[in-house]
């Protein structure tokens, strides 16, 4: 099996999070197709990423992260 192509491979929400993931333009596009123009990589939300993961997982919770500093 080859290994997943962070910067040209299709994103969906079931794409797991593997140890080769990249933060791509790619990955950014995937995310702001989520979250919209408002996405930004922080680095708390990229020491969160991982493995054992979708990015499906990791769009629910940047929109989880906006809900809290929204409260704060």
């Amino acid at each position: 099996m080859n290994a997943f192509d962070w910067h040209a491979d299709p994103i969906s929400r079931a794409t797991p999070i593997t140890k080769s993931y990249r933060n791509t333009q790619n990955v950014r596009r995937f995310f702001t197709r989520e979250w919209g123009d408002t996405f930004r990589f922080d680095r708390p939300f990229m020491a969160w990423l991982g493995r054992e993961k979708t990015m499906g997982d990791a769009a629910d919770e940047w929109i989880r992260r906006q809900a809290e500093k929204r409260k704060a």
